[in-house]
């Protein structure tokens, strides 16, 4: 699905994002809602890679569904405790990410066009195809991707686009929180551009 240089930018942009997050859990650990919210930010950007690089078949895509929902869930009692705007905004952000977290796994097979699908990339590249590769022969060979999906991949890219203005402006206005703050502008960037990349 990925094809170079955006596989290795974008595993680059999640290493980092992986780093911070994992960083930000034993530097500077929080309370047990932030705590979440590291480990969820940790464990997406190694799905993301993951999906790079290996060919993820429909038992190992429906786990992490289940995985991410499990964590959306986890962080809604963090949702309901915060009082401040800004944190609250934060939390919401991170809920966005992993709505278009799930979408995106759900999504594979409908958003890979018949290019994709037919398997004109590399196993190397296949990350995203693995869903595709599941299906059957008929199934694999459609045409490009229904209207309604591509519109649906559109909203979540323009709210990966509003999380990455969100948190950059976080990280120019509060200090204390810039590493983390870029560090979740980072991750929308990277999942807005894989996205955008799928039904390409």
């Amino acid at each position: 699905m990925v094809d170079p240089p955006w596989d290795l930018l974008l595993t680059v942009a999640f290493v980092l994002t992986g780093t911070a997050g994992i960083w930000t859990l034993v530097v500077c650990p929080g309370s047990g809602g932030q705590t979440v919210l590291h480990v969820n930010h940790t464990v997406m950007s190694a799905a993301m890679i993951l999906m790079i690089w290996v060919v993820v078949r429909d038992v190992a895509v429906w786990v992490q569904v289940g995985l991410f929902v499990i964590l959306a869930l986890a962080l809604l009692p963090a949702l309901r405790r915060t009082s401040g705007r800004a944190r609250r905004a934060d939390l919401v952000g991170h809920l966005a990410l992993n709505a278009a977290m799930i979408w995106m796994l759900a999504a594979m097979p409908l958003l890979m066009t018949d290019a994709h699908a037919a398997g004109t990339h590399t196993a190397g590249h296949a990350g995203h195809g693995g869903a595709a590769a599941a299906l059957p022969p008929t199934a694999a060979a459609a045409t490009d991707a229904p209207g309604w999906a591509i519109a649906v991949n559109a909203l979540f890219i323009t709210a990966c686009a509003a999380g990455v203005i969100w948190w950059l402006l976080r990280a120019a206005a509060v200090r204390e929180h810039r590493l983390p703050a870029l560090g979740h502008g980072l991750m929308a960037s990277g999942m807005g551009t894989m996205l955008l990349l799928m039904p390409a």
